[in-house]
């Protein structure tokens, strides 16, 4: 048995039954004594009590005569004379052979017998009692004594469970808490008044083993954080001599192998922001929430990638899903930045992997009291073979064509648990194109929910959601 619980349970109530059998066998043993010597006492009284002559003695054993409860107990009477001649025997019992002076304990035929003899001068009078009706009287008494007992046993046996379910309750509290926290959260374990003082050790050795996990962890992301940020300086100044070194001819070379230096230059210094996000992203705590438009956000998105996705021929634009309207702002309660960088994310690996002249849509959704919004394109998809490790670190399947370091996904996976949401990737009916899905935004309320047409047009972005096309 590995349950403390269970353990605790079972010996506490295998030692109260225990105790119990013990305490039943005591008082039953008790009991019994104490009826032996009342019946002694009796059976030493009926044979004083004798009457002189035999024909008396059978008038005294006829009912009415105040024997009654002498014939209950069954009570057997003998008489011989100073010859040695049984002269009296009771009605309707066995003859028993002559004793000794005294009480003996005696077997006679299947049954055993308490046997007192006392002589007399003119005669030997001895008088009997079986031994089961001591022990029926002893266990009506023991049964008398015992039922409180009986009556306290399962009383007992429901407190032990509650004790121990009480007794046990900070332990389950603290596999709850920790159940429930975070895989990235570091914070050690409060000590309060309500920690028992058994439980302290483990929860202070918990925490040290947190604190150490959480140094280890903290040296890992910045080093990943310096080593990038280091790496981007560099990288950025390469990239500015090379366009300069290109523009005033002092870059020369066939133009195939300087485009393929080019792309290798530009991954580079985009794996180095990928790696500079993610250890952003790994080091920062939740952020305090704010109320942002998710259309806001998804209309400038969508400015930002809109000459990136003409370069590529794509059709990239904003709609709404019922009941999402073109007039709802989709106002929701997030972190702004970290939203920011999920939703450009997105966007970015999805124009890279759509083939020219293909459709990449930003779908705002609604469910219930939740917002979210999708992703669709109409590119190759993933083989759902992949679906469950395109989110792991650095994962490129082998249907992956372009430019990439596996980070984008990742990336937009990390930021949706910290803030909370549900990122979920599914390829489109008919196998062509993903949906990348956001869902579990709390919207920020119906106030302010509709948006003027005339502040859209000023601020630069198109009235109409269901055709934002960039």
């Amino acid at each position: 048995m590995r349950s403390i619980r269970g353990r605790l349970l079972g010996w506490l109530i295998f030692g109260f039954a225990a105790a119990s059998a013990v305490a039943a066998f005591g008082i039953f043993h008790t009991a019994r004594e104490e009826a032996g010597e009342l019946f002694d006492y009796e059976l030493h009284a009926v044979a004083l009590s004798m009457p002189a002559s035999v024909e008396m003695a059978r008038e005294a054993e006829q009912p009415g005569a105040g024997f009654e409860e002498i014939a209950d107990d069954r009570i057997l009477i003998e008489i011989w004379d100073r010859n040695g001649t049984l002269v009296y025997h009771s009605q309707e019992t066995p003859t028993l052979p002559r004793q000794a002076t005294g009480f003996r304990t005696i077997e006679h035929g299947e049954a055993h017998w308490r046997v007192y003899g006392m002589a007399q001068p003119e005669r030997f009078v001895q008088v009997a009692q079986p031994i089961s009706v001591r022990d029926t009287l002893a266990l009506r008494l023991a049964l008398h004594t015992l039922w409180p007992l009986a009556l306290l046993v399962p009383v007992t046996i429901g407190l032990v469970l509650f004790v121990v379910t009480r007794g046990l309750a900070p332990v389950r509290a603290l596999s709850a808490l920790l159940a429930s926290r975070s895989a990235h959260a570091m914070e050690p374990l409060r000590l309060d008044g309500s920690v028992p003082d058994e439980l302290r050790p483990l929860v202070e050795a918990l925490n040290d083993l947190l604190h150490r996990l959480n140094v280890a962890s903290q040296a890992q992301r910045t080093f990943v954080a310096d080593a990038a940020h280091e790496l981007r300086s560099p990288l950025a100044a390469l990239k500015l001599q090379w366009q300069a070194a290109l523009r005033d001819g002092t870059l020369s070379g066939e133009p195939r192998t300087l485009e393929r230096m080019q792309t290798r230059l530009n991954r580079t210094i985009r794996l180095v922001q990928q790696l500079l996000t993610l250890a952003r992203e790994d080091a920062q705590a939740a952020a305090p929430a704010a109320v942002v438009s998710l259309r806001r956000l998804g209309e400038q998105a969508i400015g930002d990638f809109s000459l990136l996705a003409e370069a590529k021929g794509i059709d990239l634009g904003l709609e709404s899903r019922p009941p999402v309207t073109p007039e709802d702002v989709c106002n929701v309660s997030a972190d702004p930045h970290g939203l920011n960088t999920l939703l450009n994310n997105l966007l970015d690996n999805a124009i890279r992997y759509t083939p020219a002249g293909g459709k990449i849509d930003l779908m705002l959704t609604r469910t219930q009291e939740t917002l979210g919004f999708e992703v669709v394109d109409n590119g190759p998809g993933i083989p759902e073979a992949d679906l469950g490790r395109v989110l792991d670190r650095f994962f490129r399947g082998d249907h992956a064509q372009g430019t990439g370091s596996g980070l984008g996904l990742s990336i937009v996976a990390r930021i949706a648990q910290r803030q909370g949401l549900t990122f979920a990737l599914r390829n489109n009916p008919g196998g062509r194109g993903l949906t990348a899905a956001v869902t579990g935004l709390q919207s920020a309320g119906v106030a302010g929910e509709t948006r003027n047409a005339g502040d859209a047009v000023a601020n630069g972005r198109p009235s109409t959601a269901t055709s934002d096309s960039a």
